[in-house]
């Protein structure tokens, strides 16, 4: 059931934009578009739940009620809510927040970083289905001194038993005796693929840990804390799988 459509200037206000007044400068100033179309009138009305929204080419995402948030998962929690082995799990980083949450994808217990949760279950499963390629990024410090050729190697292309992989990029870091920093973006979520990759030309990880999915950085937040997407990077991600 769609919502009561609200003036334009309304919604944008509400959204943090800009104040009223403010907002009908930027329409006026053919800034703000409406499914597509700029709109420059006043007094337009739209539905805020539906609508999609743009302002200087960000999007707007509609008002609603889930939760979209990032957790910076601490190295050896497992992606779950509970564990019949009775390991760490995310149920005691989300006990504080109302809405009933649950993990957008998942990271191995030895992985660290950016993990999504919401309670938004299309967002999730279209975050999560490979057709949308949405960009991870990995840090990893792994055995070895990385060589450009193997960088190459990675960017190329390699073959694993369930699969050909290629890193989307793929950059050293830092190089030390007997280990080697590595920064890689990926498209694909196949089980411990980044470990698989680096272990396939020689390079098994010591630690990895991922910092961003799509423009979501993990930024200063510490492990174990949680935040709220910002309206830009839930805007870019829905964006990206069409919602």
């Amino acid at each position: 059931m769609n919502a009561e459509p609200v003036r334009l200037q309304k919604v944008l206000a509400q959204a943090g934009i800009a104040s009223r007044r403010h907002s009908e400068t930027l329409i006026a100033q053919g800034r703000v578009e409406v499914d597509g179309e700029i709109v420059i009138q006043m007094g337009i009305r739209v539905d805020p739940a539906t609508a999609v929204i743009r302002v200087d080419g960000k999007r707007l995402p509609p008002a609603s009620a889930n939760a979209y948030v990032v957790l910076n998962k601490p190295l050896g929690v497992v992606s779950a809510m509970s564990d019949p082995r009775g390991r760490p799990t995310l149920a005691a980083y989300v006990e504080s927040r109302a809405e009933r949450l649950f993990h957008v994808g998942r990271l191995d217990a030895d992985t660290e970083g950016l993990l999504l949760l919401t309670n938004d279950g299309e967002f999730a499963h279209r975050m999560a289905h490979p057709s949308y390629e949405i960009a991870k990024v990995y840090v990893a410090e792994v055995d070895g001194r990385v060589q450009n050729k193997t960088a190459t190697r990675l960017r190329t292309g390699v073959d694993l038993d369930d699969g050909p992989i290629a890193a989307d990029a793929f950059k050293i870091t830092q190089v030390h005796d007997d280990r080697s920093l590595v920064r890689l973006t990926i498209h694909e979520g196949r089980n411990r693929i980044v470990r698989r990759m680096l272990a396939e030309v020689g390079h098994p990880v010591r630690r990895l840990s991922r910092v961003a999915i799509g423009d979501v950085r993990l930024g200063s937040l510490k492990p174990g804390d949680l935040r709220d997407l910002s309206a830009d990077e839930l805007g870019g991600l829905l964006d990206s799988v069409g919602l």
